[in-house]
């Protein structure tokens, strides 16, 4: 375990106020969340991230399918934060020095160090790299004419991300084969209620997705993802066997600890990799360090909602700690979850209620929540 650290500086208010700069790393949904409270309360902070722009990651997907999309998922950090953001990777976390180390040696202070690192996946659903905003969007164009190349795609995986995808090719281009490939039998997040899954079931039946469920493909390794290749030849444990085009892989989503994993006491991280935090969102060990978002080891779906929870309860109990108040706590909520089905379609579930389709197409399908983001950044979609 780490030795508990103070949550201020010495000196009173006053002093501790002049002494504290929190490090935000992360600029995902719960990194922008703490650092747009930071920057409303005047506290001196950095945010740091590997992109110079915010992902607005929900909509990924669409924007791998839709050409001109990518464009609206973007935002620029240094519009919204200025001289604030940084763009790197960080490599280390010195609780002793309080310092955070970036790729290169570039070093940053910190009196409290909010951790909002996120998951890592593949392409097209997460794009972790040090990149520019240009290059990012262009990334995506050059996805969009893969998929438009081929006639046919697989889709590996069927979990939120993998649902979501196939409804969002099979909807752009209905005309091409879409097959989604499943080691379970059950579709979507088992967090959802079965009727709802069931639901998200019918959907991809109905717009003409192919299914195989129960089965593991056998030989994914020897074949490309992500570009078109006529007539791939896919195996599965079940003697299934296809030719696709396209493998578009949905499936292993990570916590993305390489920032903190080789530098935090080992007490504190979880099998998972993510960073075991009290009821105050405080890392196991620290009072000024906190997690939020997926890279917090809570037991709830990792959605971009919940990391803005958790960062107003992590920004509120560093403002608290401060002028000697208590600390928030932070409860895990009902399970409120929306999946889109392309642009017009979608399924969800309200706490323990099962929505109707046109609503959640409405609340999200259509522009997937992308209002919220330019929104919360203070800037216009182009």
């Amino acid at each position: 375990m780490g030795s508990q650290q103070s949550a201020g500086a010495p000196g009173g208010p006053e002093g501790a106020a002049a002494a504290v700069h929190v490090v935000v790393v992360g600029g995902g949904f719960g990194g922008i969340a703490a650092a747009r409270q930071l920057q409303s309360q005047r506290i001196s902070f950095t945010l740091i991230d590997l992109r110079d722009a915010f992902h607005h990651n929900v909509a990924a997907l669409r924007a791998s399918v839709q050409s001109g999309f990518a464009n609206k998922t973007f935002i620029p950090y240094a519009e919204t934060f200025g001289e604030s953001f940084v763009q790197g990777r960080v490599e280390r976390v010195d609780t002793d020095t309080q310092t955070v180390t970036l790729q290169g040696g570039k070093e940053i202070r910190y009196s409290h160090l909010i951790l909002c690192t996120g998951t890592d996946g593949p392409f097209p659903g997460k794009l972790n790299a040090v990149v520019s905003r240009q290059a990012a969007v262009q990334r995506y164009e050059d996805f969009v004419k893969e998929i438009q190349a081929a006639d046919s795609v697989l889709v590996v995986g069927g979990g939120s991300t993998g649902v979501e995808m196939a409804a969002e090719i099979k909807t752009e281009y209905p005309e091409k084969k879409v097959v989604l490939v499943h080691s379970r039998i059950g579709l979507a997040d088992p967090e959802l209620l079965a009727s709802v899954r069931q639901q998200a079931k019918q959907v991809l039946l109905d717009k003409g997705v192919e299914l195989l469920l129960g089965q593991k493909l056998l030989n994914l390794a020897e074949l490309q993802v992500n570009v078109t290749r006529r007539n791939m030849q896919v195996r599965t444990d079940k003697g299934t066997q296809l030719k696709t085009d396209l493998i578009i892989v949905c499936t292993g989503l990570k916590v993305n600890a390489a920032a903190y994993a080789a530098s935090l006491p080992g007490g504190c991280v979880a099998d998972s990799g993510a960073l075991k935090v009290n009821e105050h969102l405080q890392v196991d060990g620290f009072s000024n360090v906190f997690a939020v978002g997926d890279c917090a080891d809570i037991n709830e779906p990792k959605m971009a909602y919940h990391a803005g929870l958790h960062a107003a309860v992590a920004v509120s109990n560093i403002t608290n700690s401060l002028s000697g108040k208590p600390l928030t706590s932070y409860r895990t909520g009902n399970v409120t979850m929306l999946l889109a089905m392309g642009r017009d379609d979608g399924v969800g579930q309200y706490v323990s209620v099962r929505l109707p389709r046109p609503l959640v197409a409405q609340l999200k399908s259509r522009d997937l929540l992308l209002w919220k983001s330019w929104r919360e950044m203070k800037q216009k979609s182009p």
